[in-house]
């Protein structure tokens, strides 16, 4: 039986193609959740879908993510109509533009903002909220792009990689506790975040990573690529040494 079976969940970013997905998964659980983004209209679709597939109750909270003078008092009235919360997962953040943002300096702040300030905003709240409760899980979507620099996407990639050196960091100060911290990262996905781009054999559905997201989390994983060639993938690229990799066109 799932430990999360009857749990009470926050989505954050829950009308991204992946977070729907992970909502399905603990719907389908009996969970109450509670579902946080930008545009209502569309978070009250997801929520009806989520009841339809077995959610035991939803919530619905329109919130700007990207904000943090907006998260204390989202995570607190997330928590209340569940008396608390089990779970969290952060799933939202934005592609951005590579060319503008390396022209503008705002365009880069932006990203900069969305992907990692704001989360790490969020990430520090709810675990701080966790460890006062004594357990807590937190699954946080980040990107093998933040796995190394490249000109294609390194905005991007920046601001994933610094995610990811903050969750290791929180993960090291919540060892021994009964918190568990996961940074999820996934390859290309088949969302609207990458609908302008060419679909290869690389690409992989939303629901598979929300199948892999959910294991990981009921693994207690620090870390999860996803699917798993990504971490072989990315063990290579790696370890390029830097002179090879700027002749590289990638």
């Amino acid at each position: 039986m799932s430990q999360f079976k009857g749990k009470r969940i926050l989505i954050l970013g829950a009308t991204s193609g992946i977070a729907q997905e992970v909502g399905r998964v603990f719907a389908s659980l009996g969970c109450s959740i509670a579902l946080a983004g930008r545009r209502r209209d569309r978070l009250e679709t997801v929520a009806a879908d989520l009841k339809a597939r077995g959610a035991q109750a939803t919530v619905v909270l329109e919130a700007d993510l990207a904000d943090p003078a907006s998260h204390q008092k989202l995570i607190e009235s997330a928590a209340r109509p569940f008396a608390g919360l089990d779970a969290a997962v952060i799933a939202y953040g934005v592609l951005g533009d590579q060319k503008r943002a390396e022209a503008d300096p705002s365009a880069t702040l932006e990203i900069l903002n969305t992907n990692f300030t704001s989360t790490a905003s969020l990430v520090t709240i709810l675990v701080n909220r966790f460890e006062a409760d004594g357990a807590g899980h937190l699954a946080v979507i980040g990107s093998v792009a933040g796995d190394r620099g490249r000109k294609s996407n390194y905005v991007y990639g920046a601001s994933k990689g610094a995610l990811d050196l903050f969750l290791q960091g929180v993960r090291h100060r919540l060892a021994g506790t009964g918190v568990k911290v996961l940074t999820v990262k996934p390859g290309f996905v088949d969302t609207p975040m990458t609908a302008h781009l060419p679909k290869t054999p690389m690409f992989a559905s939303p629901a598979e990573i929300a199948s892999g997201i959910v294991n990981a989390m009921e693994q207690g994983k620090g870390v999860v690529y996803l699917p798993f060639k990504w971490r072989i993938i990315m063990t290579i690229i790696r370890n390029i040494p830097e002179a090879i990799f700027n002749k590289l066109n990638v």
